[in-house]
């Protein structure tokens, strides 16, 4: 049960390193305006905001790493800070949120906590 705890928390974590680059690199390019649908202006708008958004996203994914070799207080940390970023961009953004980053999360902590 570990090692599928530990390959879901990979997932999540590369995950979180996508959404670094995606927040970080192509948040004005045509892939990141369609993900998030925004027009060029709202993306120019908030271009700085979503580089900082990004950065977060990658220490999260690289807390979630380390939990791999540190053990499971810290990847019951991050991953309830995913699931709890998760949950709150459900509720202030778009519910596609809650699926695509607290769902992962949620079942990664689940198959941890009962191993």
């Amino acid at each position: 049960m570990n090692l599928i705890s530990d390959v879901l928390i990979v997932i999540v974590a590369l995950l979180h390193f996508f959404f670094l680059y995606l927040e970080m690199f192509l948040w004005d390019k045509p892939f990141g305006r369609k993900t998030f649908r925004m027009s060029e202006e709202q993306a120019r708008q908030s271009k700085t905001l979503a580089i900082n958004q990004g950065l977060y996203n990658g220490f999260l994914a690289a807390g979630l790493l380390w939990g791999l070799f540190a053990g499971d207080a810290v990847k019951i940390f991050f991953l309830s800070c995913v699931i709890i970023a998760g949950i709150f961009g459900a509720f202030t953004v778009s519910m596609r949120i809650f699926y695509i980053q607290a769902v992962p999360a949620i079942l990664a902590l689940a198959l941890l906590l009962v191993a």
